[in-house]
């Protein structure tokens, strides 16, 4: 008889009506079984379902297999093993008479019987002091035998037709160096015997153990649980396994590295055992081959919450986009062969491969350049020294005559994987992979494909593997784009600017996918540090905060994270943080700002920030300098990057002044209209900052930089509408005696009238580069002279809007709209690095 037909001559046995018959397959990790507790959950889980014939896969309890591994190494190194031994025994018999009560002498009788037989093997190998291989393999799964035992009792003593199989009786594997081979024929033979003899509704099978051929008792390695699974569901003919752990199913990636993973409604084989090999919480790249083989579908399932449908895995899956999941495989270094003695030469690959093989070297990955000159391999990093130096020995020829230069071993390395059915065929893919990865200023080792577009991998330093793996799950959209980011300053602007994003916080996560996590507030004299985001009533936090200001901590707080990107938005006025930009723009950290200390500054910072900004490829952006919200510098940019020259720029740049000259028509002299403005809350408290000009003339200077001048706060002639005799006074004796200029701006408004003018704070930069910036008369035809009372206006005129120059007009003025101008660049970053805004 074929091993076929005595497989399905086993799945026939006890099934009275054909057209009825359904065998499920079900498999309970060590988590699932941990005590008698769970044991009746799994049992009610298991009574629930409506099944004609149900085959369960065990698992020792959890830790079991560990502990009976220890006995056997104490054993086997002559030192004391029975107060473990004893700790074991009593576990298993406290879990019996919780789980059976008072039915549970047969079972507390054949416990015992196990565990003298297991102490008897231990004395054995105390006496020979060793450890054979093959006893170990008897011991370390016993822990199996023990759980079947246990369930199976249970499920009878509840009037169930249970039968217990020890697979030891039936499973025959060989071990080879691919794994450990399945005797299909001889198990189902076997098999076939056994059922006909116990044609049980309900089967309880031993995970992990076999017999070899020569009736040897062995194990189908660590994992193998799950292996039984599949093994005994192909056996059986099972039309579908379920593997009960304790997740809900496949996830996107690794949670814990990951916090916003996502469940995978479904998976293909081949997408399973990419994500399994390296590393992900799958199931075991064995049990997918009977699987696999018969077409059987597998289902990922949380025993702690059964409702939930988890993950299948069959042959096809839904692509639901290009990457399904994203893995990282830790604790590997990369190995390197260089020369142009390579280059051309047949058989170098082959030649690296069998030295490697012949030292058990195994090779994770492999990457080599059409150039030849050179090929690398990731192995484990145990066995990178040992790689190394056999590559060393293997071509010691070549090294020795510089036909190849060196061996070069880089420790410290992690592999990332993306995984997915949808990537063949698909263009960016790896686009976008790299894409992400350079956003987050993670650097490629080295990189591999296969032709079947189904993995892209990369080798990476371990130190941005977490960095890295939350990049590209963000980046291929299956979690959220976040930004770790840290506010200082908060004044009027900063407070407004973090009431808006906290407000706008769940709109951008629900509608465009954005996580913008507050996780740090600064002052000049305290900051607020918190290691996820700080939620909440924001005011609250930070008044009770009592860390002192350290921009070092602050900056490496914003990075320890390891988020994809991390953004410093300075809503202060401080040169000495404007002096920090370059530094954390170097290192990634993209910044944000309406402090004009950085545009204005000196030219040589100036220059270093946008060198820095361009080296890293982090964003500067400070839309705010300059007319609160409105989009003066985007427009600006706009112009010169496609290719149009600015000839001139004007401009009305300061809302206090706009407003002072707006108002001042005679009727109230000059000085009670700033003490209105300041009583307004218009002035900055002390009102000579707005009428000395320097504002207005770096925010000139900025925009003529932003045209690509060098011109700096000293090229600026300045008006300041300040007397020299009240300049050194303080606040209170400057607003005293202000009147002291009431009669020359009255003097000067009358002047203007005369001509038909109005006075207005004008700024100006002609072509040439020559920057003014004062009080000027304007036709009141003029686009100046009829503002709304705190609008800002610009005036660009160019090659283009030579004879209509191109105007940019609105309020210019207020923590609400300047916050707002800041949060807009905030977006503009966010987007540039992939957030679908």
């Amino acid at each position: 008889m074929s091993s076929v037909a005595v497989v399905q001559s086993v799945a026939e046995a006890a099934l009275p009506e054909p057209s009825k018959r359904r065998t499920v397959a079900h498999k309970f990790g060590g988590t699932s079984v941990a005590d008698a507790e769970r044991y009746r959950h799994v049992a009610k889980l298991l009574l629930a379902r409506d099944e004609d014939v149900q085959i369960t896969v065990v698992s020792a309890m959890k830790g079991v297999t560990d502990a009976l591994i220890d006995l056997a190494t104490l054993a086997g190194t002559e030192l004391d093993w029975r107060d473990r031994w004893h700790e074991l025994r009593a576990r298993h018999r406290g879990a019996a008479v919780a789980l059976l009560g008072e039915s549970v002498g047969q079972t507390i009788e054949w416990l015992e019987g196990r565990f003298d037989h297991l102490a008897e093997i231990l004395s054995a190998l105390s006496v020979i002091g060793e450890l054979p291989r093959e006893v170990l393999d008897r011991v370390q799964g016993l822990g199996e035998v023990y759980s079947a035992r246990l369930l199976g009792d249970y499920l009878s003593s509840l009037g169930e037709d249970c039968a217990v199989l020890d697979a030891r009786e039936v499973l025959v594997v060989d071990r080879t160096d691919l794994g450990v081979d399945v005797d299909w024929e001889l198990s189902a033979a076997r098999l076939a015997e056994w059922r006909a003899a116990n044609p049980s509704r309900r089967v309880v099978v031993t995970g992990f153990v076999a017999r070899d051929r020569a009736g040897h008792i062995t194990t189908l390695g660590r994992n193998g649980s799950d292996y039984s699974g599949a093994i005994f569901a192909a056996l059986f003919d099972a039309s579908e396994l379920h593997i009960w752990t304790d997740v809900d199913g496949v996830l996107s990636a690794d949670p814990r590295v990951v916090p916003e993973a996502v469940q995978l409604e479904s998976l293909s084989y081949d997408e399973a055992c990419e994500l399994a090999y390296f590393g992900a919480k799958v199931v075991h790249p064995q049990t997918m081959s009977p699987a696999i083989e018969r077409k059987l579908p597998i289902i990922i399932r949380n025993t702690f919450q059964p409702e939930h449908p988890g993950t299948r895995i069959t042959s096809n899956s839904e692509a639901v986009g290009p990457v399904k999941g994203l893995t990282l495989s830790p604790d590997l270094a990369v190995v390197n062969l260089e020369g142009t003695g390579l280059i051309g030469v047949p058989g170098t690959a082959e030649r690296v491969f069998s030295a490697l093989r012949q030292a058990r070297v195994s090779v994770v990955m492999i990457s080599q350049g059409s150039s030849e000159h050179s090929i690398c391999c990731v192995v484990k990093a145990a066995d990178a020294v040992r790689a190394r130096a056999t590559l060393m020995s293997a071509f010691a020829h070549e090294l020795s005559v510089g036909q190849i230069q060196r061996v070069q071993l880089t420790d410290d390395v992690c592999v990332l994987a993306a995984v997915g059915d949808g990537m063949a065929g698909s263009p960016g893919v790896a686009a976008r992979l790299f894409e992400s990865l350079g956003r987050a200023q993670v650097n490629i080792l080295a990189i591999a494909q296969g032709s079947s577009e189904r993995n892209i991998s990369v080798a990476i330093a371990g130190a941005d593997a977490t960095k890295a793996l939350r990049a590209a799950h963000a980046g291929f959209w299956l979690s959220p784009q976040t930004f770790s980011v840290g506010v200082i300053g908060p004044g009027n602007v900063g407070a407004a600017l973090l009431d808006q994003l906290q407000a706008a916080q769940p709109q951008l996560l629900g509608k465009a996918n954005l996580d913008l996590r507050l996780r740090a507030i600064a002052s000049r004299s305290r900051m607020l540090l918190e290691g996820r985001d700080i939620s909440g009533s924001w005011r609250e936090r930070f008044q009770s905060a009592r860390e002192p200001l350290d921009l070092d901590r602050f900056t490496d707080h914003l990075l320890s994270s390891h988020l994809p990107h991390a953004v410093i938005v300075d809503c202060s006025a401080s040169p000495e943080v404007a002096e920090r930009y370059a530094q954390w723009l170097a290192a990634g950290i993209h910044v944000v700002t309406p402090n004009k200390q950085a545009g204005a500054g000196p030219l040589a910072r100036y220059q270093a920030i946008a060198e820095a900004a361009a080296g890293s490829g982090a964003r500067f952006r400070y839309e705010a300098t300059v007319g609160a919200g409105l989009p003066v510098i985007t427009t600006l940019r706009d112009l010169v990057d496609t290719g149009d020259t600015v000839t001139s720029i004007e401009g009305i740049f300061s809302g206090t002044l706009a407003w002072l000259f707006n108002k001042f028509d005679g009727s109230v002299p000059f000085s009670q209209l700033v003490a209105q403005a300041r009583g307004m809350g218009y002035t900055e408290p002390d009102p000579r900052d707005d009428l000395s000009g320097t504002d207005v003339a770096r925010k000139l200077v900025i925009l003529g930089r932003e045209a690509g001048l060098g011109l700096s706060l000293e090229d600026v002639q300045v008006e300041s509408l300040v007397p020299e005799s009240l300049r050194q006074a303080s606040v209170e004796d400057f607003m005293t005696r202000l009147d002291e200029v009431d009669a020359e701006f009255a003097q000067r408004l009358a002047q203007a009238r005369q001509a038909g003018h109005v006075l207005r704070y004008v700024a100006r930069l002609d072509e040439g580069g020559k920057a003014s910036v004062g009080l000027v008369e304007l036709p009141d035809t003029h686009a100046f002279a009829n503002l709304r009372l705190t609008d800002n206006i610009v005036q660009f005129t160019t090659r283009r809007y030579c004879s209509n120059p191109l105007i940019v007009q609105g309020p210019g003025a207020g923590p609400e709209v300047t916050a707002a101008g800041v949060f807009a660049d905030l977006l503009r970053v966010a987007a540039g690095q992939g957030a679908r805004l």
